[in-house]
Protein backbone atom coordinates (compact mmCIF):
# COMPACT_ATOMS: atom_id res chain seq x y z
CA UNK A 1 0.00 0.00 0.00
CA UNK A 2 1.55 3.42 -0.92
CA UNK A 3 1.91 6.20 1.43
CA UNK A 4 -1.57 8.50 0.03
CA UNK A 5 -3.25 5.40 0.47
CA UNK A 6 -2.06 4.67 4.03
CA UNK A 7 -2.89 8.68 4.23
CA UNK A 8 -6.59 7.85 3.17
CA UNK A 9 -7.14 4.41 5.23
CA UNK A 10 -6.17 6.47 8.75
CA UNK A 11 -8.36 9.64 7.90
CA UNK A 12 -11.10 7.21 7.25
CA UNK A 13 -10.84 5.18 10.61
CA UNK A 14 -10.32 8.46 12.43
CA UNK A 15 -14.01 9.90 10.88
CA UNK A 16 -15.52 6.98 11.70
CA UNK A 17 -14.37 6.83 15.52
CA UNK A 18 -15.06 10.64 15.63
CA UNK A 19 -18.40 10.54 14.54
CA UNK A 20 -21.27 10.64 16.95
CA UNK A 21 -23.13 8.07 18.33
CA UNK A 22 -26.43 8.46 17.11
CA UNK A 23 -25.73 9.22 13.86
CA UNK A 24 -23.91 5.44 13.28
CA UNK A 25 -26.25 2.36 12.36
CA UNK A 26 -27.35 0.65 15.31
CA UNK A 27 -27.52 -2.92 15.93
CA UNK A 28 -30.54 -4.79 16.45
CA UNK A 29 -28.67 -7.81 18.19
CA UNK A 30 -28.72 -9.79 15.41
CA UNK A 31 -26.26 -7.69 12.71
CA UNK A 32 -29.04 -5.38 11.18
CA UNK A 33 -29.59 -1.95 12.01
CA UNK A 34 -32.04 -0.24 13.88
CA UNK A 35 -34.67 0.36 12.55
CA UNK A 36 -34.82 -2.83 9.99
CA UNK A 37 -38.66 -3.10 10.40
CA UNK A 38 -41.53 -0.91 10.81
CA UNK A 39 -42.28 0.55 14.18
CA UNK A 40 -45.39 0.51 16.07
CA UNK A 41 -46.05 3.10 18.36
CA UNK A 42 -48.73 1.99 21.10
CA UNK A 43 -51.45 5.19 21.68
CA UNK A 44 -53.61 3.80 24.96
CA UNK A 45 -56.25 6.72 24.17
CA UNK A 46 -58.34 7.15 21.92
CA UNK A 47 -58.33 8.74 18.11
CA UNK A 48 -58.23 12.07 17.65
CA UNK A 49 -57.11 13.13 21.26
CA UNK A 50 -54.30 14.57 22.30
CA UNK A 51 -51.89 11.69 23.09
CA UNK A 52 -52.52 10.31 19.47
CA UNK A 53 -52.28 13.79 17.59
CA UNK A 54 -49.14 14.24 19.19
CA UNK A 55 -48.06 10.48 17.91
CA UNK A 56 -49.00 10.79 14.49
CA UNK A 57 -46.82 13.73 14.01
CA UNK A 58 -44.31 12.28 15.73
CA UNK A 59 -44.39 9.69 14.02
CA UNK A 60 -44.81 10.94 10.18
CA UNK A 61 -40.85 12.76 10.94
CA UNK A 62 -39.70 9.72 12.76
CA UNK A 63 -40.49 7.28 9.67
CA UNK A 64 -38.62 10.11 7.17
CA UNK A 65 -35.70 10.44 9.25
CA UNK A 66 -35.10 6.93 10.29
CA UNK A 67 -36.43 5.36 6.99
CA UNK A 68 -38.42 2.58 8.58
CA UNK A 69 -42.57 3.47 9.44
CA UNK A 70 -43.67 4.48 12.41
CA UNK A 71 -46.97 2.71 12.90
CA UNK A 72 -49.57 4.51 15.46
CA UNK A 73 -52.17 1.93 17.20
CA UNK A 74 -54.55 2.88 19.62
CA UNK A 75 -55.45 0.62 22.42
CA UNK A 76 -57.72 2.23 24.67
CA UNK A 77 -59.63 1.20 27.50
CA UNK A 78 -59.70 1.04 31.67
CA UNK A 79 -58.61 4.72 31.65
CA UNK A 80 -55.47 4.03 29.31
CA UNK A 81 -53.99 1.41 31.35
CA UNK A 82 -54.82 -1.35 28.96
CA UNK A 83 -52.44 0.18 25.79
CA UNK A 84 -49.96 1.13 28.30
CA UNK A 85 -49.79 -2.55 29.83
CA UNK A 86 -49.70 -4.46 26.29
CA UNK A 87 -46.19 -1.89 25.92
CA UNK A 88 -44.89 -2.44 29.09
CA UNK A 89 -44.60 -6.61 28.47
CA UNK A 90 -43.75 -6.02 24.56
CA UNK A 91 -39.83 -6.97 23.75
CA UNK A 92 -37.92 -4.61 24.90
CA UNK A 93 -35.90 -4.44 21.38
CA UNK A 94 -37.16 -0.96 20.06
CA UNK A 95 -40.22 -2.36 18.03
CA UNK A 96 -42.63 -1.24 19.98
CA UNK A 97 -43.20 2.21 21.80
CA UNK A 98 -45.77 3.88 23.85
CA UNK A 99 -47.11 7.75 23.79
CA UNK A 100 -48.35 8.47 27.04
CA UNK A 101 -50.03 11.69 28.38
CA UNK A 102 -50.19 13.26 31.91
CA UNK A 103 -53.05 10.97 33.06
CA UNK A 104 -49.91 7.87 33.31
CA UNK A 105 -48.79 9.43 36.06
CA UNK A 106 -52.17 9.81 38.30
CA UNK A 107 -53.08 6.08 37.16
CA UNK A 108 -50.91 4.73 40.24
CA UNK A 109 -53.07 5.81 42.59
CA UNK A 110 -56.64 5.40 41.13
CA UNK A 111 -55.55 1.82 39.86
CA UNK A 112 -55.41 -0.88 42.73
CA UNK A 113 -53.98 -3.73 40.53
CA UNK A 114 -51.89 -2.30 37.68
CA UNK A 115 -50.67 -4.76 35.48
CA UNK A 116 -47.45 -2.89 35.34
CA UNK A 117 -45.07 -0.76 37.38
CA UNK A 118 -45.49 3.13 36.07
CA UNK A 119 -41.55 3.36 36.58
CA UNK A 120 -39.73 0.10 36.90
CA UNK A 121 -41.47 -1.61 33.52
CA UNK A 122 -41.19 1.89 31.06
CA UNK A 123 -38.20 3.55 29.97
CA UNK A 124 -38.69 7.17 29.27
CA UNK A 125 -37.39 8.33 26.12
CA UNK A 126 -38.25 12.25 25.42
CA UNK A 127 -41.19 14.31 26.48
CA UNK A 128 -42.26 15.92 24.07
CA UNK A 129 -45.08 18.50 24.54
CA UNK A 130 -46.45 20.70 26.98
CA UNK A 131 -49.20 23.18 27.34
CA UNK A 132 -51.78 24.74 30.24
CA UNK A 133 -55.50 24.40 31.03
CA UNK A 134 -57.39 27.42 31.81
CA UNK A 135 -60.24 27.89 33.97
CA UNK A 136 -63.11 28.96 32.48
CA UNK A 137 -66.75 29.57 33.37
CA UNK A 138 -69.78 30.68 31.98
CA UNK A 139 -70.76 34.37 31.12
CA UNK A 140 -73.41 34.41 33.83
CA UNK A 141 -71.06 32.99 36.50
CA UNK A 142 -69.95 36.73 38.27
CA UNK A 143 -66.68 36.16 38.70
CA UNK A 144 -63.57 37.53 36.68
CA UNK A 145 -61.02 36.26 38.97
CA UNK A 146 -59.81 33.61 40.81
CA UNK A 147 -60.21 35.18 43.86
CA UNK A 148 -63.67 36.36 43.38
CA UNK A 149 -64.07 32.86 42.11
CA UNK A 150 -63.20 31.76 45.43
CA UNK A 151 -65.27 33.86 47.03
CA UNK A 152 -68.35 33.28 45.26
CA UNK A 153 -67.94 29.72 45.82
CA UNK A 154 -67.37 30.52 49.94
CA UNK A 155 -70.64 31.89 49.61
CA UNK A 156 -72.61 29.31 48.34
CA UNK A 157 -71.41 26.03 49.19
CA UNK A 158 -71.37 23.07 46.94
CA UNK A 159 -73.97 25.61 44.61
CA UNK A 160 -71.05 25.81 42.22
CA UNK A 161 -70.83 22.76 39.40
CA UNK A 162 -67.83 22.24 37.86
CA UNK A 163 -67.27 19.75 34.62
CA UNK A 164 -65.08 17.06 34.59
CA UNK A 165 -63.88 13.78 32.30
CA UNK A 166 -62.81 11.13 34.91
CA UNK A 167 -61.44 11.07 37.57
CA UNK A 168 -57.66 11.17 36.54
CA UNK A 169 -58.54 13.76 33.77
CA UNK A 170 -56.63 17.15 34.32
CA UNK A 171 -60.13 18.56 34.63
CA UNK A 172 -61.19 17.00 37.69
CA UNK A 173 -57.85 17.23 39.54
CA UNK A 174 -57.10 20.59 39.26
CA UNK A 175 -60.49 21.80 40.81
CA UNK A 176 -59.78 19.43 43.53
CA UNK A 177 -56.45 20.75 43.53
CA UNK A 178 -58.15 24.04 44.26
CA UNK A 179 -60.59 22.82 46.21
CA UNK A 180 -57.50 21.94 49.00
CA UNK A 181 -56.13 25.31 48.52
CA UNK A 182 -58.60 27.64 48.40
CA UNK A 183 -60.66 25.59 51.37
CA UNK A 184 -63.60 25.51 49.12
CA UNK A 185 -66.67 23.59 48.34
CA UNK A 186 -67.75 22.61 44.42
CA UNK A 187 -70.17 19.94 43.33
CA UNK A 188 -68.12 17.60 40.24
CA UNK A 189 -70.58 16.68 37.33
CA UNK A 190 -68.76 13.92 35.80
CA UNK A 191 -68.58 13.60 31.63
CA UNK A 192 -67.31 10.95 29.36
CA UNK A 193 -65.75 13.67 26.94
CA UNK A 194 -64.58 16.75 27.24
CA UNK A 195 -67.04 17.73 24.18
CA UNK A 196 -69.90 17.09 25.84
CA UNK A 197 -68.91 18.54 28.96
CA UNK A 198 -68.04 22.09 26.95
CA UNK A 199 -71.16 21.84 25.37
CA UNK A 200 -73.05 22.05 28.65
CA UNK A 201 -71.25 24.47 29.86
CA UNK A 202 -71.61 27.23 27.26
CA UNK A 203 -75.46 26.17 27.78
CA UNK A 204 -74.96 27.23 31.54
CA UNK A 205 -75.73 23.43 32.97
CA UNK A 206 -72.80 23.73 34.60
CA UNK A 207 -70.70 26.79 36.24
CA UNK A 208 -67.04 26.18 35.52
CA UNK A 209 -64.28 23.71 34.12
CA UNK A 210 -60.61 23.18 33.28
CA UNK A 211 -60.36 22.41 29.66
CA UNK A 212 -57.02 22.52 27.94
CA UNK A 213 -56.54 25.94 26.49
CA UNK A 214 -56.93 24.75 22.42
CA UNK A 215 -60.25 23.07 22.97
CA UNK A 216 -61.67 26.99 24.86
CA UNK A 217 -59.95 29.54 22.99
CA UNK A 218 -62.61 29.65 20.46
CA UNK A 219 -65.15 29.66 23.21
CA UNK A 220 -62.93 32.63 24.50
CA UNK A 221 -63.26 34.28 21.33
CA UNK A 222 -66.80 34.12 20.62
CA UNK A 223 -67.55 35.32 23.98
CA UNK A 224 -69.74 32.07 25.33
CA UNK A 225 -67.12 31.29 28.00
CA UNK A 226 -64.84 33.35 30.33
CA UNK A 227 -61.15 32.83 31.04
CA UNK A 228 -60.29 33.33 34.80
CA UNK A 229 -56.73 31.75 34.62
CA UNK A 230 -54.35 29.51 33.16
CA UNK A 231 -52.45 26.78 35.01
CA UNK A 232 -48.92 27.75 33.70
CA UNK A 233 -46.08 29.49 35.14
CA UNK A 234 -46.13 32.08 33.23
CA UNK A 235 -49.29 33.77 30.96
CA UNK A 236 -49.42 32.58 27.71
CA UNK A 237 -50.31 34.79 24.62
CA UNK A 238 -52.49 32.16 23.45
CA UNK A 239 -54.61 33.72 25.89
CA UNK A 240 -53.90 37.17 26.20
CA UNK A 241 -54.24 39.45 29.30
CA UNK A 242 -55.13 36.33 31.69
CA UNK A 243 -53.50 35.40 34.24
CA UNK A 244 -52.00 32.37 35.95
CA UNK A 245 -53.37 30.25 39.20
CA UNK A 246 -50.15 30.82 40.70
CA UNK A 247 -50.56 34.81 40.69
CA UNK A 248 -52.85 33.87 43.28
CA UNK A 249 -51.96 30.59 44.88
CA UNK A 250 -48.23 30.47 44.81
CA UNK A 251 -46.99 27.02 43.52
CA UNK A 252 -50.39 26.10 41.48
CA UNK A 253 -49.25 25.52 37.94
CA UNK A 254 -49.37 22.26 36.19
CA UNK A 255 -49.13 21.43 32.75
CA UNK A 256 -51.05 19.00 30.08
CA UNK A 257 -48.14 17.14 28.92
CA UNK A 258 -47.63 13.72 26.56
CA UNK A 259 -44.42 11.54 26.10
CA UNK A 260 -42.53 8.77 24.69
CA UNK A 261 -41.69 5.54 26.68
CA UNK A 262 -40.51 1.98 25.87
CA UNK A 263 -40.34 -1.01 27.37
CA UNK A 264 -37.57 -1.94 29.87
CA UNK A 265 -34.62 -2.76 29.36
CA UNK A 266 -34.66 -1.48 25.69
CA UNK A 267 -31.45 -1.28 24.97
CA UNK A 268 -29.33 2.40 26.11
CA UNK A 269 -28.18 3.03 22.61
CA UNK A 270 -31.53 2.67 20.94
CA UNK A 271 -33.55 4.68 23.66
CA UNK A 272 -30.14 7.67 23.16
CA UNK A 273 -31.20 7.20 19.30
CA UNK A 274 -34.59 7.86 19.62
CA UNK A 275 -34.49 10.78 22.08
CA UNK A 276 -31.75 12.38 19.52
CA UNK A 277 -34.35 11.91 16.97
CA UNK A 278 -37.26 13.14 18.55
CA UNK A 279 -35.29 16.33 19.98
CA UNK A 280 -34.41 17.11 16.42
CA UNK A 281 -38.07 16.72 15.52
CA UNK A 282 -39.69 19.13 17.63
CA UNK A 283 -36.75 21.66 16.95
CA UNK A 284 -38.59 21.75 13.12
CA UNK A 285 -40.09 24.91 13.10
CA UNK A 286 -43.33 23.73 10.99
CA UNK A 287 -43.40 20.97 13.54
CA UNK A 288 -43.36 23.94 16.48
CA UNK A 289 -45.89 25.48 14.30
CA UNK A 290 -48.51 22.98 14.46
CA UNK A 291 -48.13 22.27 17.71
CA UNK A 292 -48.32 26.21 18.49
CA UNK A 293 -51.82 26.12 16.66
CA UNK A 294 -52.56 23.41 19.60
CA UNK A 295 -51.35 25.59 22.34
CA UNK A 296 -48.71 23.36 22.74
CA UNK A 297 -44.80 24.18 23.33
CA UNK A 298 -42.68 21.64 22.10
CA UNK A 299 -39.92 20.38 24.79
CA UNK A 300 -37.73 17.15 23.95
CA UNK A 301 -35.18 17.26 27.21
CA UNK A 302 -33.25 14.21 28.00
CA UNK A 303 -34.30 10.77 28.69
CA UNK A 304 -33.60 11.19 32.62
CA UNK A 305 -35.39 14.73 32.61
CA UNK A 306 -38.72 12.87 31.19
CA UNK A 307 -37.94 10.54 34.09
CA UNK A 308 -37.89 13.49 37.02
CA UNK A 309 -41.43 14.62 35.47
CA UNK A 310 -42.64 11.34 35.49
CA UNK A 311 -41.39 10.82 39.26
CA UNK A 312 -42.42 14.88 40.47
CA UNK A 313 -46.21 14.16 38.76
CA UNK A 314 -46.71 11.15 40.63
CA UNK A 315 -46.15 12.28 44.04
CA UNK A 316 -47.78 15.60 43.03
CA UNK A 317 -51.24 14.11 42.11
CA UNK A 318 -50.97 11.07 44.77
CA UNK A 319 -50.97 13.84 47.73
CA UNK A 320 -54.51 15.42 45.75
CA UNK A 321 -55.82 11.94 44.89
CA UNK A 322 -55.37 10.95 48.55
CA UNK A 323 -56.43 13.75 50.29
CA UNK A 324 -59.30 14.35 48.36
CA UNK A 325 -60.41 10.49 48.49
CA UNK A 326 -60.79 10.52 44.85
CA UNK A 327 -62.00 6.47 43.47
CA UNK A 328 -62.56 5.27 40.10
CA UNK A 329 -66.22 4.79 41.41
Amino acid sequence: MNRSRRMQSAFMMLALFAAPAWAQPLSTGSGQAYPARPVRIIVPNAPTGLADIVARILAARLGETLGQQFVVENRVGAGSTIGTAAAAKAAPDGYTLLVVFDSHAKNPHLFRNLEYDTLADLAPVSLLVRGPLVLVVHPGVPANTVTEFVQLAKSKPGAINFASVGPGSPARLLMEWLKLEARIDVTNVPYKAAGLALTDLIGGHVDAMFPTVSSAVPHLKSGRLRAVAVTSEKRTPVVPGTPTMNETYPGFAADSWVGLLAPARTPPEIVARLNAECVKALAQPDVRARFAELALDTVGGTPAQFDQLIRAEIIRWGRVIREQKITLE
